[in-house]
């Protein structure tokens, strides 16, 4: 009896005291052949996630209650993309939580290296002669045995701009778009741009932008120059009829800038990386001491990705603390960047001789398209969660939930310098699937689903890709969007839906509460602070304040609204969602649409709480 007590008394200790997750440690100072404890930490997350991954697969003690990789803050640059695999899942019980340190110094994984050695002064005549000994030069880093080509630089935390016509953000009308010599008149530069063999243009395209690299220039001897442009971009520019450039319209035509060419690096906080040597040239900002500078360019475009299978998904792993940086976007070096819309970039696309289509008795173009790059990409998952985060200097997509992903989280993270879309989530019909035609996937699961987005702040994003948006969502269901802060951002701020179409989609009971819009439509138009597409039964917008939507100094038109319910949206009920004054788009909306009380008179409580839920964070 003695000893049965003993052993009951024992069973209830055991079972009250806490339980002690596995943890692992990993610091810049490390080394991967350590034990991984606090005293002897390991110096890079692969290790670290292989250790875990071991754990598991051999069921070590270590995995009850969870397995805790510890980041000593610093910065952990990556030679590739770290890889989270099924064999790295966690459980609900026993998840895996990879935590940055919340000490001064924050947590950094960096696809980018530093860039060092510079030097005052060059020679070389394409530069103008009065800046000469005021440019700093600097070899490109090697990775492998290849120079690094890239289409950003940054220096002392800012992203230094790529030598263009004028300053920043200005833009020039162009003269002619002609579809079939497939070239663009413009006025004549007033530099000689002879010898930019690299040069490119950026075209403003109403709510999309192109990028396409000059093949020739011919001076038409009248203050206009014909520009014609390199394949593969040249046939879709001029193929594709939305969007394409507008000649002649309410306000003027559509505007351009051309850049990367040494004859254009003329302001301070610009940079040219010369072709083929590899050399960087910057013109530094008031201020900068080249000699101490902290100088990043990135190398990989992708950061991280999370990747499972229909079969075997990744499950229950958290990111918490950690800040995300320094990706490349370098695409369009090589094959230039023709969008549709959000970012996504044509395969394909050309003008219907007859309009129709089953799924649409008045489509008039065709359209493959292609996702756009991503630092974080999530593919096949359940429970993969970002809290507290830090996604910045980013190149293209921040971070990308692409298919099959559910029961998964983004919370009390902020998205600040991000060339394209902060968040993309669901899928949009890519590859060989146009585009149009509404999408049902096959497998019920391949739809994204019970995803969050909640307390979220997005600053600063479309810095590169203008066409893109704050937080865009495709095909989903049961998606809640709430109480984040979108705002200086060159397009929309929140959109949900693709497919322009009226048809039944799996897109169904999505959420888009409480958020806080404002700064948008900074370079484009057809813009909407909250915009949506096609058929979403059961699904709301309320409660949501968007207010300083911008005048894009070159659009074409005045096509901007607050609330922007573009092609078939339909199965939506809007309701108090305060903005300084009506102004709503309505494209073919459905139906089944109930749209009532918003504007200025919505409840000044409402307009209050909407956004951050810290208060302290709030505009």
């Amino acid at each position: 009896m003695k000893k049965l007590i003993i052993s009951l008394i024992a069973l209830i200790m055991a079972t009250a005291m806490p339980v002690t997750a596995g943890d692992i440690y990993v610091a810049a100072g490390g080394n991967d052949n350590a034990d991984g404890t606090q005293s002897h930490p390991l110096l890079t997350p692969q290790a670290a996630l292989k250790m875990a991954r071991e754990w598991r697969r051999l069921h070590k003690k270590e995995i009850v209650g969870g397995i805790t990789i510890h980041l000593q803050g610093g910065v952990y640059r990556l030679a590739k993309p770290l890889f989270v695999r099924p064999e790295d899942s966690g459980t609900k019980d026993s998840p895996t939580v990879i935590i940055g340190d919340n000490g001064a110094t924050p947590t950094v994984i960096s696809g980018g290296v530093t860039l060092d050695g510079w030097r005052r002064g060059c020679t070389d005549s394409r530069l103008p002669e009065q800046l000469r000994q005021k440019v700093w030069v600097a070899d490109a880093p090697m990775q492998g045995n290849r120079i690094v080509y890239c289409r950003q630089l940054w220096v002392n935390g800012s992203k230094a701009v790529r030598a263009q016509q004028g300053k920043s953000g200005e833009m020039t009308r162009m003269t002619d778009f002609n579809i079939e010599r497939r070239t663009i008149t413009i006025p004549t530069p007033k530099e000689d741009l002879t010898g930019a063999g690299e040069l490119e243009m950026t075209v403003h395209q109403r709510w999309a932008i192109a990028i396409l690299r000059v093949k020739e220039m011919r001076n038409l001897g009248n203050g206009t120059t014909e520009v014609s442009f390199h394949e593969p971009e040249s046939e879709l520019e001029f193929a594709h009829p939305w969007p394409q450039p507008v000649i002649n319209g309410e306000k003027g035509s559509s505007s351009f800038f051309l850049s990367n060419a040494p004859q254009l690096l003329d302001e301070p906080g610009e940079w040219y990386q010369d072709y083929p040597s590899g050399r960087i040239y910057y013109l530094p900002r008031e201020g900068e001491d080249m000699g101490s500078v902290d100088a990043v360019v990135p190398v990989l475009e992708n950061l991280l990705t999370v990747d499972g299978t229909r079969e075997r998904s990744v499950h229950d792993v958290e990111f918490r603390n950690v800040t995300f940086a320094h990706s490349a976007w370098t695409r369009p070096l090589h094959e230039g960047h023709v969008a549709l819309q959000g970012g996504f970039r044509m395969l394909d696309a050309y003008k219907l001789p007859e309009p129709g289509l089953p799924e649409k008795a008045s489509l008039e173009n065709q359209a493959w398209i292609a996702r756009p790059e991503a630092a974080i990409s999530i593919r096949h998952a359940e429970g993969i969660d970002f809290t507290g985060c830090r996604f910045s200097h980013l190149a293209a997509t921040a971070l990308d939930y692409e298919t099959a992903v559910s029961r998964s989280t983004v919370s009390g993270s902020r998205f600040t310098d991000i060339g394209g879309n902060a968040m993309l989530i669901g899928h949009f019909p890519d590859g060989g699937f146009e585009t149009h035609v509404p999408y049902k996937p096959a497998v019920a699961g391949d739809l994204c689903d019970n995803i969050t987005i909640s307390d979220n702040e997005v600053c600063d994003a479309t810095n590169e890709d203008w066409g893109c948006v704050g937080i865009g969502v495709g095909y989903v269901s049961n998606i809640n969007i709430s109480n984040n802060e979108v705002h200086h951002v060159n397009y929309s701020g929140i959109c949900v839906g693709w497919g322009w179409t009226p048809r039944e989609s799996g897109m169904c009971n999505n959420r888009i509460i409480a958020n806080y819009v404002h700064d948008f439509g900074r370079q484009l138009y057809d813009v909407g602070g909250i915009y949506t597409l096609s058929y979403q039964p059961n699904s709301e917008i309320k409660y949501n304040r968007i207010e300083d939507l911008c005048e894009a100094p070159y659009a074409t038109n005045e096509r901007a609204f607050y609330i922007y319910f573009d092609e078939a949206t339909d199965g939506y009920t809007v309701t108090d969602n305060w903005c300084p004054k009506e102004l709503f788009g309505y494209n073919q909306p459905g139906p089944k649409m109930v749209i009532k009380g918003n504007g200025p008179k919505v409840d000044r409580r409402i307009k209050e709480k909407a956004g951050l839920k810290k208060q302290e964070n709030k505009k």
